[in-house]
């Protein structure tokens, strides 16, 4: 496929039920998806990553980069796979952690179920020291308290620490010498520093985030030191980099001591791909609609920027109730994400309806049409039985599906409980998940004050485009894009994306009392920590820096975020911010509140490596026929109740200036696009399927 000269750059992405791969090459682009090995990730990994090298006709010391994102840290978290785990706190604070916010997220629920800390009260130990909010000591550090913890780690088979102690984002030296003491006896221990992984006020978010931190560390440095060390074994001799939540890219050292940055890592890529799509294409405002074999995810961007957020949860003890699972606090894409994949699995409940998801078939064993064991219906199943998927295509071939195994899911599943025949159970199936996503959407669209209508959906992940039409049908959206390689778009995402990293700070400052000096040495600080890490991943470069500040009226709760001048401040920067504050307030709120004081609560530094330059491709011209199609196969069509035969496109085969009307499938390696009556497939100069309707 290419010269030895040309660079090669390789992503992988292990999801729930597949992992894929993609390798880039002068230019060129090879794509494979695997079934993920749940017991032992790397095993699908280096499967693929062979499949791949093979199929491109390169060796591993040809490779110039490898980019892996992982959902393992988020799965360790949601099953409560992590390491047995020990959280140090300042004395007589050893429940905050369980008191968390002292509210009830659902109000009218009696029974209510709190998400269970992940360390219980008997490994929350408290040490004897206490600094005030600015980080001044009022209690000093008693040394004995914390060599007296020692023995405990030991009779309880700690594996890793946590350390939370009071105000230490202010002053960290009491965590710092906490560490020191526990490292030079147990130098086994993983240890984990709020003031290093959250630096930030509000405790319980504290606690929590590093707890999490804490909790995965010692399974994600196993994990990603044996790959690194496997792939190293294999020939490849080159920078091994992580995707974190915030769509940059790490190196393995930063990866693997603050892994719960990694949480996010696979959606963050699509949503990567996303902003890439819609800078090429001139889009001003896109849905990223990523659905793949476990989840779905959904996320809002406008002027080719994803949405972004300073915190998230994850396992949710009530499904997408806001305030049920744990919250973690890093930089992250801000997206929805709800059980609604091909392998989630269909049932009907007491009140005879179908729900879907969120539990999921994965790999092991499948859906019923994988042949693995699996006899549950899922969504792969029902678009198998309505014709959707060729199933000799699947996966690039990879995955021999069953169709009769599906049809007996669908219909002993959901059919036989409904009365209702194959077809019309696995519609029904695929109606549900459709409606979860566009609903799910609405919601989320209305918590950020955004309309979905007028937006273009970005369709990719080896389920979106089967669903995509349809799901543009319920939102009212007329334009939908499917990129070329949709089939594995978190993994060409990954290719896309910046060396970045981000610090935050907390330090009150009024802005009544500005002190430029204060803010100047605290940003240096942060620039200093931020810089190296960047380095690591993109040692040669320009790098770009952006500066922002949180910022609330006096005694409020929450902050809003200003963006800060990219130079040191100056006694008169007050004025501007105070501006920059009023305008973002009334933006948000559609008021101000005249002469009340403004101050500042954390302070974020972020390093990137730049976005290259894009010219935006036209519209797609067309006119020319396309080519005669590969198949035609029944295909069930709602309007009538009814198969219809439909053609069946393969997509390499597709040029721009060729238009295809609906109903028709265009099939691909890792993905088929459905296109439904009304909707016409034109073909872009990128090669991106640009799929509208009236």
């Amino acid at each position: 496929m290419n010269e030895p000269s040309s660079p090669v750059r390789l992503a992988v992405d292990i999801g729930g039920t597949f992992t894929d791969l993609a390798l880039e090459a002068g230019g060129g682009l090879v794509t494979a998806k695997v079934l993920t090995t749940p017991a032992a990730p790397e095993d699908g990994v280096l499967a693929g990553v062979e499949r791949v090298l093979a199929e491109a006709g390169v060796a591993p010391q040809d490779v110039v980069s490898i980019i892996h994102g992982t959902t393992l840290a988020t799965n360790a978290l949601i099953e409560r796979k992590g390491a047995k785990t020990a959280l140090v706190v300042t004395e007589g604070l050893r429940d905050s952690l369980e008191m968390a916010y002292e509210n009830r997220f659902e109000q009218y629920d009696m029974d209510i179920d709190r998400p269970e800390p992940l360390v219980p009260r008997h490994l929350r130990l408290p040490v004897r020291e206490r600094l005030d909010a600015r980080g001044q000591v009022l209690v000093p550090l008693d040394e004995g308290t914390v060599r007296a913890l020692l023995p405990q780690f030991e009779a309880q088979g700690i594996e890793s620490v946590a350390l939370g102690l009071i105000h230490a984002y202010a002053n960290p030296a009491h965590e710092q010498r906490v560490a020191e003491i526990i490292t030079k006896a147990r130098p086994d221990l993983a240890i984990s520093l709020s003031s290093e992984v959250c630096p930030e006020i509000r405790e319980y978010e504290r606690q929590s985030t590093t707890c999490a931190n804490a909790y995965v560390q010692p399974l994600m440095a196993r994990y990603l030191t044996e790959l690194a060390a496997r792939l190293e074994a294999r020939g490849f001799d080159c920078p091994f980099l992580l995707v974190t939540s915030s769509g940059g890219l790490a190196a393995l050292e930063t990866a693997v001591k603050f892994p719960i940055r990694l949480a996010e890592s696979g959606p963050a890529g699509g949503a990567i791909l996303a902003s890439q799509v819609a800078r090429e294409c001139g889009l001003a405002s896109v849905i990223s609609y990523d659905m793949g074999g476990t989840t779905a995810k959904i996320c809002l961007i406008d002027g080719a920027e994803p949405l972004t957020s300073r915190s998230f949860e994850v396992a949710r003890v009530y499904r997408f109730l806001k305030g049920s699972g744990l919250p973690i606090r890093i930089p992250v894409i801000e997206m929805v994400e709800i059980g609604a994949g091909g392998g989630s699995i269909a049932r009907v409940d007491g009140m005879r309806r179908i729900q879907v998801g969120p539990e999921s078939a994965g790999a092991d064993p499948g859906p019923a049409c994988y042949d693995r064991g699996g006899t549950a219906p899922t969504v792969t199943d029902a678009d198998v039985v309505l014709g959707r998927i060729l199933p000799e295509a699947f996966a690039g071939g990879s995955v021999g599906l069953v169709p009769e195994k599906a049809s007996v899911a669908v219909a002993e599943g959901i059919g036989a409980a409904l009365a209702l025949d194959g077809p019309l159970a696995a519609f029904a199936i695929g109606e549900m998940v459709d409606e979860n996503m566009a609903n799910a959407t609405r919601v989320h669209a209305v918590e950020w004050g955004k309309d979905v209508t007028n937006r273009t959906l970005i369709a990719f992940g080896g389920a979106a485009p089967l669903h995509a039409c349809r799901l543009a049908e319920k939102l009212g959206i007329d334009r939908i894009v499917v990129p070329t390689g949709a089939g594995v778009g978190s993994a060409i995402g990954f290719l896309r994306a910046p060396a970045a990293y981000e610090v935050v700070r907390s330090r009150y400052l009024r802005l009544g009392d500005f002190d430029p000096a204060t803010a100047n040495e605290l940003l240096d600080s942060m620039a200093q920590e931020a810089y190296p890490v960047v380095r690591q991943a993109a040692p040669d470069g320009r790098l770009e820096e952006r500066r922002n500040a949180s910022m609330r009226y006096l005694g409020q709760g929450h902050e809003i975020t200003v963006e800060l001048p990219r130079r040191p401040l100056e006694p008169a920067d007050a004025v501007g911010l105070r501006n920059a504050f009023d305008q973002a307030y009334e933006a948000l709120y559609g008021r101000t509140i005249p002469g009340l004081e403004v101050e500042i609560l954390n302070w974020t530094l972020s390093v990137s490596t730049p976005l290259p330059d894009v010219t935006p491709v036209g519209e797609p011209t067309t006119g020319a026929p396309p080519p005669a199609p590969i198949a035609r196969r029944p295909v069930f069509d709602p309007a009538t109740a009814e198969s219809v035969e439909t053609p069946v496109y393969r997509r390499a085969e597709l040029r721009p200036g060729m238009a295809v009307e609906g109903p028709a499938l265009i099939v691909e390696d890792q993905t088929t696009t459905v296109l439904t009556a009304g909707f016409t497939a034109a073909i872009n100069d990128l090669g991106y399927l640009i799929l509208t309707r009236p």
